[in-house]
């Protein structure tokens, strides 16, 4: 309850904001200058009192001896139209308090603490204005607790790893959390509440991740700079959105989008951005077939690239990436990545010559730049490079940052610290001013900027299939929609349907492939595997595949828990086409899908799920193709095999 009496510049003040439907509560408390917050929903506590504020570097640290001078309020109710995406429309309802604090000693510096309460979820920041003495600081350290029941479990990945996000998502609990982990962290309380707490709006600023402090209460831990520092900012500076995502069951937690929702609109006229499906001089590399560097098997070479522009037309997709064009891939390509050079081709590539190829079948060409992290290098051709692409029609670029670090200003930095986030942004804004929307790998992890720079139409930021062949479990793919992907969409490289492949044998069976077209979301949707598997041995598959959008007007997941398995179903922008995927781990299951989802009347369901033997290890060829008319009022059994999945097409006459 907020005490009134004679609260104004004093440091004792509680104060409940409550969300708009009254289920969720986040208190917010001043007591003896110390600002903490708790939450709860439906009186039940989630987050014990939690300590904020910073460390700063050559001054006290901002966060004690405060009291409050002024406090703010703001309601939202709205709807969000998103350019693409999971969902067309998006809710922006919460009530936002903003808390105008002040020291109680010199120097007397100023601090807002904004939060905003949704219906599902709590979300706040810092902002520190300019003021006398006081026009740039450096983050020591940033001070945010999450304070959880140490027995609460957590779905985490490590942080600080030479290979960045692309890890194993392990179970643990909070007790554990010693060492540091990313976000998104998913959560399960004692008292059965999902959380994944995370951030959004994320620039010039290192990225959180999360560990336990000397407390015992998880604390952010913000990627540091190669100084040891967290942040050099000047005044005015925000940070990014400190977020706790809430829901009553891991399926709830998938619809999550107040990421989004805690961006800026755009700015600028987006209606250029396309989301695009596309096959790519990739995949034949990885198999061994052909390579990256030049020389007997080169892939990208003019003639190769014509071939494969020919097979997109063929098939019916509309983009073709193309790898390895341009000189820099010779030799240990991730030690002489400063040699890369982002205008000059090899010998055996004519971009201009394939670009007008491509102009001319109208299929649109995605371009590559392996930075292997040399920023510097990178950064010195960046305007040329963009430049050389947009001259020759190429509205697409896939980026990639290979190496356990970044060389920036000539010093090794995290991929996540404040140079890196800055690097990332300055693309992103570069490309936007060219036309070119990005599919970033090795990227920083998604935040929804997406939201104000939609040119960004996807990321990798986690294990994707290129790590098949052993390194990956069906598993995977069923912690992915409750943890990374509630980062944004995901270029997980699907569609590889050459499972037995003795180099890289998938963990998968067939269906599944298809599934990962609706379970695993991209603005830039790569059919990964050859055209000829496509063409000459699966082409009733690739029907599915040739058919699912990369742009939905509604998303509602059915049925899942964490790493075991995941059911969903999206509507197509474009059309009243419903199309519906589900994987499962190691554990086969036979699911029952009610279709009350649906518009009245009849839809054509196209159905591609595993044949009774099917195994994704013993028979992952193992399918079933059936073709019912279904309505709302009905409903669909459907078997998984082990490491299985299903994939289902529902048209509408």
């Amino acid at each position: 309850m907020f005490k009134w009496a004679n609260w104004f510049g004093r440091n004792e003040v509680e104060k409940d904001i409550l969300s708009p439907n009254g289920q969720i509560k986040c208190h917010f408390m001043l007591k003896s200058g110390q600002i903490s917050y708790s939450v709860y929903k439906n009186d039940k506590l989630i987050i014990k009192p939690s300590f904020l504020g910073f460390l700063i570097c050559g001054e006290a640290p901002l966060g004690n001896n405060l009291k409050l001078i002024r406090e703010q309020k703001k309601k939202s109710d709205e709807i969000i139209e998103m350019p693409w995406g999971e969902d067309r429309f998006i809710k922006n309802n919460y009530t936002e308090t903003a808390f105008y604090l002040t020291e109680n000693k010199e120097p007397h510096r100023i601090i807002t603490l904004r939060f905003r309460v949704f219906d599902n979820g709590v979300a706040f920041r810092y902002e520190i204005p300019p003021q006398p003495k006081f026009q740039q600081i450096t983050i020591q350290d940033e001070l945010t607790e999450f304070n959880l029941d140490l027995n609460t479990i957590a779905w985490k990945i490590p942080a600080y790893q030479p290979d960045r996000y692309e890890y194993n998502y392990e179970k643990s609990i909070v007790y554990d959390l010693k060492n540091s982990v990313h976000t998104p962290l998913t959560l399960k309380t004692p008292n059965g509440f999902y959380l994944a707490i995370h951030e959004a709006a994320l620039y010039d600023y290192g990225s959180m991740t999360i560990k336990l402090n000397d407390r015992y209460a998880l604390k952010s831990d913000i990627t540091p700079l190669s100084d040891g520092t967290k942040a050099h900012v000047g005044l005015p500076f925000q940070t990014p959105w400190r977020l706790i995502m809430i829901a009553d069951s891991a399926i709830e937690l998938t619809t999550n989008r107040i990421m989004y929702a805690l961006n800026d609109a755009p700015t600028s006229d987006f209606s250029w951005v396309k989301t695009l499906k596309f096959i790519g001089i990739w995949w034949a590399m990885y198999v061994g077939e052909w390579t990256w560097a030049p020389g007997e098997r080169h892939g990208a070479t003019t003639e190769h690239a014509k071939e494969y522009i020919n097979a997109a037309v063929r098939l019916g997709i509309s983009g073709l990436l193309i790898e390895g064009w341009n000189e820099g891939w010779e030799g240990d390509w991730l030690e002489n990545g400063i040699n890369n050079k982002f205008t000059v081709a090899t010998p055996d590539f004519n971009l201009e010559e394939v670009a007008r190829y491509a102009d001319a079948h109208q299929i649109e060409l995605v371009g590559h730049h392996e930075t292997v992290g040399f920023i510097d290098n990178y950064e010195n051709q960046l305007e040329a490079a963009y430049n050389y692409y947009a001259a020759n029609h190429i509205h697409y670029i896939k980026t990639g940052y290979a190496g356990s670090t970044m060389l920036i200003n000539g010093r090794r930095e995290f991929h996540h610290s404040q140079l890196g986030v800055k690097h990332y942004q300055k693309t992103v804004e570069l490309a936007a001013k060219k036309h070119i929307c990005l599919d970033i790998h090795e990227p920083i992890k998604g935040t929804g900027i997406e939201r104000t720079w939609p040119n960004l139409l996807s990321r990798e930021g986690a294990r994707g299939q290129e790590y098949e062949g052993g390194a990956l479990s069906p598993s995977h793919a069923c912690y992915l929609p409750y943890t990374r992907l509630l980062a944004g969409g995901m270029d997980y490289t699907s569609g590889i349907l050459d499972l037995a492949n003795s180099v890289k044998r998938m963990a998968t069976t067939l269906s599944r492939q298809l599934a990962y077209f609706v379970t695993i979301y991209s603005g830039m949707q790569m059919a990964a595997d050859r055209p000829f598997i496509y063409e000459d041995r699966f082409p009733k598959e690739f029907d599915f595949i040739r058919q699912v959008p990369t742009n939905f007007a509604r998303t509602i997941p059915l049925a899942g828990e964490i790493g075991e398995y995941y059911v969903v179903a999206r509507k197509d922008r474009d059309s009243e086409d419903w199309f519906i995927g589900g994987v499962t781990d190691e554990t086969s299951r036979r699911i029952h899908i009610g279709l009350d989802f649906l518009d009245s009347g009849a839809y054509e369901a196209t159905i591609y799920a595993d044949s009774d033997n099917a195994h994704y290890r013993d028979e992952p060829f193992g399918i079933i193709h059936q073709n019912k008319h279904v309505g709302r009022n009905e409903s669909l059994d459907l078997y998984m095999a082990p490491g299985g999945g299903f994939a289902i097409r529902l048209k509408k006459p």
